[in-house]
């Protein structure tokens, strides 16, 4: 008897908890069969586990007037439809990733790509989703370093170099170029240890462009983020480690940082 194919879609539903009954028994003999599969299902459970460690706490927020105001004309004559409620979840996730700095500071009129806060937050959220990825944990690998590092230095218009870390115990895995908060592209140099614990480094430009390069500290549960300005950048180090030892690996990339 041969078995039918098991999709990309039905494996991301049975990760999200909303795979059909009735399907259950097929994709998991699937997944008996194809560890590789399973792993991915476990790493999208853990991304899913995570990202709502992150953003549950925002659902008990009071909705900002502006954001209601945006969203009234959408609900206009019984008007949510599917289009309207795609863009109302867009605007939504806007400003869970983008503004979430926005959100702490009590609505400043300051923007948020200008708050060491909403840097901290964008880069912890972009820790959370790509650091458990079992198979594609960055877009290009160490290899191709030389043209890694050529390629997210055009694209932030910026020369970057990333820290070496291996005297830590970290290796640079490789990295990713991924979306700003307004101020364009930002990228993301992953590390991990022989352990296979991972740290990232995001990097982005900031539109304020001020001088101050003291650490500051933030700490989403277990994940822990250390964050500097420095000129015209923003650097934000996410690791899940102790305070103490995540200070000591951010003080060597600022080092380095620093020196180039």
């Amino acid at each position: 008897m041969t078995r039918q194919a098991i999709s990309e879609a039905q494996l991301h539903a049975l990760a999200d908890g909303v795979l059909p009954e009735e399907q259950r028994a097929a994709v998991d003999a699937h997944l008996r069969a194809h560890p590789q599969d399973a792993a991915r299902v476990d790493a999208w459970r853990e991304q899913n586990r995570q990202l709502r460690a992150l953003f549950d706490p925002v659902l008990d927020e009071t909705v900002p007037p502006a954001l209601l105001q945006a969203a009234a004309p959408l609900a206009a004559n019984g008007a949510w439809h599917r289009p309207a409620m795609q863009a109302a979840a867009a605007v939504v996730l806007v400003l869970a990733g983008g503004m979430g700095g926005w959100l702490l500071r009590g609505g400043d009129s300051v923007t948020a790509s200008a708050s060491p806060i909403s840097l901290a937050r964008s880069a912890a959220i972009a820790h959370a989703v790509y650091t458990p990825e079992v198979r594609h944990p960055v877009e290009v690998g160490v290899a191709q370093e030389a043209h890694l590092v050529q390629w997210l230095s055009k694209r932030l218009g910026t020369k970057l170099q990333p820290p070496a870390l291996s005297p830590l115990g970290y290796q640079l895995i490789g990295g990713r170029l991924l979306p700003g908060d307004g101020d364009g592209p930002v990228a993301q140099f992953m590390y991990e240890d022989g352990k296979g614990q991972r740290l990232t480094l995001y990097v982005a430009r900031e539109r304020a462009g001020k001088q101050e390069t003291a650490f500051r500290y933030t700490q989403e549960k277990d994940l822990g983020v250390f964050y500097w300005i420095d000129g015209q950048m923003g650097y934000a180090l996410s690791a899940r480690l102790p305070k103490a030892e995540l200070g000591k690996i951010a003080d060597a990339a600022y080092a380095q940082l620093e020196s180039h």
